[in-house]
């Protein structure tokens, strides 16, 4: 998986206890009236000044990414990406209706790029947006709720390959965001969701920068998307 290297981390940490609560992938999503997504996005209108400087707080992203003093690192990357994870689901569930095999038949993101699945075999799979979103959501949650990834138990440990793992999770949530700004934005922008999406992203982002875990070329394609935020101090 391109960006998804080990940094090579062999310590193995202890971390404190932490509550299990994931979404369930299979339950009721938020619904939406909309019935039909507007296929042709000229441009790309997540960059225009009324929408990339909406936002649903004024917070300093620095200082909420910032490692708490004290406090572990692994268990605070774990608690980050497990939060992530969650408000992700929440919004590729918000388009469902609008992401399907017909609308999105491929997972489609910025400067003609398409993501594929990698199956069992190190196939490369070409998917369609709503089956990619399936695949990833499932193999985060998955990780995220397998004890020896992310363990819970007083005394457990981390193991050494969770840095590559959390790399792993951060990259298919990017590929996610990457395909609801390309293809969805509109959509998300008329359920008046995108102060939300943008926010998100400037956590999700900083986050990322905080503790270097992708790999600047794997995000390159939104590069223009966080610039303008960081111009319109986002983060």
């Amino acid at each position: 998986m391109g960006g998804c290297h080990s940094m090579g981390r062999s310590a193995i940490v202890k971390h404190s206890p932490r509550k299990k609560e994931f979404i369930d992938l299979n339950g009721p999503k938020l619904k939406n009236s909309i019935t039909k997504s507007p296929r042709s996005l000229t441009g790309k209108p997540y960059l225009q000044p009324g929408c990339v400087s909406e936002r649903i707080v004024q917070v300093d992203l620095k200082t909420l990414v910032s490692l708490p003093n004290g406090f572990d690192k692994a268990e605070w990357m774990a608690t980050n990406t497990i939060a992530f994870f969650k408000h992700i689901n929440v919004f590729s569930g918000a388009v469902s209706e609008l992401c399907t095999g017909t609308t999105c038949p491929t997972t489609s993101a910025a400067g003609n790029k398409t993501y594929y699945w990698q199956d069992d075999h190190g196939k490369r799979v070409k998917c369609s947006g709503p089956l990619y979103t399936d695949y990833a959501m499932s193999y985060i949650q998955e990780l995220l709720t397998d004890e020896n990834v992310f363990p819970t138990k007083n005394g457990s440990t981390f193991p050494s390959g969770f840095v590559f793992m959390i790399q792993k999770i951060f990259l298919y949530l990017f590929h996610i965001m990457a395909h609801l700004y390309w293809a969805h934005y509109r959509d998300i922008a008329r359920l008046e969701l995108h102060p939300h999406l943008n926010t998100l992203y400037a956590h999700f982002m900083a986050f990322n920068k905080e503790f270097g875990i992708l790999d600047p070329q794997e995000t390159a394609i939104m590069d223009d998307l966080t610039t303008a935020m960081t111009k319109h101090s986002l983060y």
